[in-house]
This record gives structure tokens, sequence and C-alpha cells, in this order.
């Protein structure tokens, strides 16, 4: 039943993306980090139903009469240098044939993000996106909370079948991605009964998070939730999700977690934190040897003997810098580094520029807290190897999005840089 469901909402949407296009990019949104299909668990598991949102959308381009047109501004020719060095890095990978097939995937991932800039275009839709990117993965936050609730902590919160974020860390990190967001979305929404559902499904996303067992997730956490206070204009929400966190650790969590946590302080007597040290050691190494880096998917025991790095056992770096660093060497480490580093900065610009003009509160709030994501995304990234994630890149075009806009309307406080502002079209609708 649940696959005759999920295929009959995809079918039901197409004709509209057709139409207008943007919807197939909150179609392939809902696909994508919700997974549905995977969760139908019969014959539309398997289904390219992303794919499909995919190609939809690239034809309703086509013939639809909407204005389409790129953003150019320093941080998307960044994001296309960028994506135009994986692809050179891909040419001179180690294992050519593993990297080509990497490399489609993320091509994928990057070519929606990108498309996300061109017709996300206006204040209505990019609310729009961020509503579907929020409660798409709050829907595994509700359902991972109530689950750590039910087994008193015991039970350990993992991520949907397949993707990025099947993992409990990889979906710990998504999670902490969009807390932000969530914040943003009841802080503007001027129905009660909705913010009041917003806390709820703040307070499971955390103790969700805190149920996923992750290390890395809790460090992320904390980060989190110092910036959240630092940006949050409304600073009770933010305090009570961290009262709910705090009990939630001392009263829910078994003894189990505790240790698990404990080990962050004794990382060297843990096989699986030594494991990241040694990739990392790795991932050094052939940046150093290889300007280009190692290309995608080179991490083998072969690799590890060849440059001399020892290991238990071989495996990917857990962290979304010396997995950059060992694919794309030191160059493609600064470009990914560059590429969210400016992003901040957009979103310094538009925040100091929104306060000369109250009517664009809502672009301040949203940047401040797409910065409060970002800082989640470095932090728990650190410890997982998600530099490719889907979210990162969305937040990066969200920002770019409001930042073309903010500049057409007031470029003396935004336009700093001289860098061109012209781009897609931004009414305040």
């Amino acid at each position: 039943m649940r696959d005759f469901v999920v295929v009959a909402i995809v079918l039901g949407v197409l004709p509209r993306v057709f139409m207008r296009p943007y919807v197939g990019i909150l179609l392939w949104s809902w696909i994508g980090y919700m997974n549905p299909h995977k969760l139908a668990w019969g014959w539309a598991r398997d289904l390219p139903l992303a794919e499909v949102a995919a190609i939809a959308t690239c034809i309703g381009m086509l013939f639809s009469s909407e204005r389409k047109q790129f953003p150019i501004r320093g941080i998307t020719l960044l994001w296309l240098v960028m994506f135009a060095y994986f692809t050179l890095t891909t040419t001179l990978a180690i294992y050519p044939e593993f990297a080509w097939e990497q490399w489609s995937k993320v091509v994928k991932i990057q070519l929606v993000a990108l498309l996300t800039l061109v017709l996300i275009n206006d204040r209505t839709k990019v609310r729009q996106l961020v509503w579907v990117i929020a409660l798409s993965l709050a829907f595994f936050g509700v359902k991972g909370g109530l689950y750590t609730l039910r087994t008193g902590g015991g039970g350990r919160v993992w991520g949907p079948p397949g993707g990025f974020i099947e993992g409990n860390n990889e979906l710990a990190l998504a999670l902490l991605m969009i807390l932000p967001l969530l914040f943003f979305l009841r802080r503007h929404d001027p129905r009660p009964w909705v913010r009041n559902s917003l806390l709820v499904v703040i307070c499971l996303t955390v103790l969700s998070i805190i149920g996923s067992f992750s290390r890395g997730a809790l460090l992320g956490l904390i980060a989190c939730g110092l910036f959240l206070g630092l940006k949050s204009r409304r600073r009770v929400p933010v305090i009570l999700a961290a009262l709910v966190a705090t009990v939630a650790m001392f009263f829910v969590m078994p003894q189990s977690w505790w240790d698990r946590m404990g080990t962050i302080h004794t990382y060297q007597e843990d096989n699986s934190a030594q494991g990241r040290l040694d990739a990392w050691t790795l991932a050094i190494k052939v940046a150093d040897a290889r300007p280009f880096g190692g290309g995608f998917n080179f991490w083998t025991a072969d690799v590890y003997n060849a440059y001399g790095a020892k290991f238990i056992k071989p495996q990917y770096a857990h962290s979304i810098y010396f997995q950059v660093l060992g694919e794309h060497g030191w160059i493609g480490l600064v470009l990914f580094l560059s590429l969210f580093l400016g992003t901040w900065r957009m979103g310094s610009r538009i925040i100091r520029a929104a306060k000369t003009a109250p009517e664009f509160e809502w672009e301040r709030d949203l940047a401040s807290m797409v910065q409060v994501s970002l800082v989640a995304f470095a932090v728990g990234g650190a410890f997982l190897g998600m530099a490719y994630f889907d979210l990162p890149y969305h937040l990066v075009g969200i920002m770019v999005i409001m930042m073309t806009y903010m500049a057409k309307a007031v470029p003396n406080q935004v336009a700093s840089d001289n860098l061109p502002t012209h781009g897609a079209a931004f009414s305040r609708r």
C-alpha cells in the first residue's frame, strides 16, 4: 500500500513540474532527503524516483515561460571551478573506474543544487524549499526522538536505508543541520499551532540526535546550541531545547551512552577513532605525493600499504576535510573551504544590510540560521565523510539566491565585494 501511495504522489506532482519546473526541485528534495520509497518496503524501493523528478524538471525548464537566469557571483563561479576541478582529479585518479562511478553520483547532486539557483528565484519559493528540506529530515528526528523515549535511550537511532544518512552518525549530522532551519520556520510562522508543533519537533529532534550515540554529533550539538544562542533573537526556544537535551542526557540515556561518549577522551583506545586517524594520515600522505589527490574512492589496502600508512582496516576518511584533501589534494581542500567560508561571509553581509531595512527581517533571520547550519556541518562533518552530502550545497544555493535579491534591493550595503550582481530575479512575495 505504501508503494502505491508514494508513486501516486510522485506521478500526481509530475504534471505540475512540467508547468512550474521549480516544483521539481521541491519534489527532488523530498525524495532525496526523506527517501519515502525506501520506507515503503515493497516494489517501489528500487524505483529511480529522484532521477524521474530531475528529468521532469529539466524538461519543464525547456518549455516553461518563467524567467530563468543563472546568478553570476563570486561564489557561483568558485562553485563551478570546484566542480570542474573535481572532474580533473577524477581523470587523474588512482582508480579511474571507481572514481568515475562516484563522480557520476556527485555530479547529479551538484547539478540539482545549481538548478536550484535558477528555478528557486523568489521568497515564496525559498520558503517552500526550506519547509520541504526541514520537514523531510525532521520526520526522522521525530521518529528517532520517540524511539529514544520509548527505549529509555537503550536503542540506537538509525537513518533511512540507502542514501547519505543511513548510518546513525550521518543521520545525526543531517538533523543537526536542520535544527536552525526549524527555529527559523517557527519564528516566522504566524499560526500558533504550527509554532507549538515545531517546538515539539525541535525537542524530539534533539532527543534523536542524542539517541544516535554519535560522539561527533554531541560535539556538533554543543557548537550548534552556542551559535543558536548567539544568532537567535528569541532565545527562549533555544534555552528550552537545551534544557530538554540536558534532562534527556541525565535521566533518559543509559550507562552505555555515557560509556560511548566517554571515549571522546580516550580515543587512543578506540579502534573506530584510531581508524579515523589512520585514514587522516593517509589523506595527508596522498595529498603531499599527488598534487591532484587520489581521486574518488581510492581508499584501499593497497594504497595504505603503498604510502606506508598504518591501518587496522582500510576505510574512507571519516572527515569532510580529510576526505576532500585525500581525494582532491590541497587545491581541492582550499576550493572546498573557500566555498563555505565565502557563503558565511555572504550571510554576514546580508545580515548587516538587513539591519538597515526592517522589511528584510526574514532574510536576516534565514541567513543567520543558515550560518548556524554551516557551523553544524563544519563541526559534525569533521568526523564524517559527508563532503558531498546534498544539504550543505542547498544551503549555499539558498544564501546565493538571497544575496542576489539583496544586492538588487540594497546594493550599497550588500555588494561590497564589487562582484557582478546580475542574475536570478528575486521578488518579495
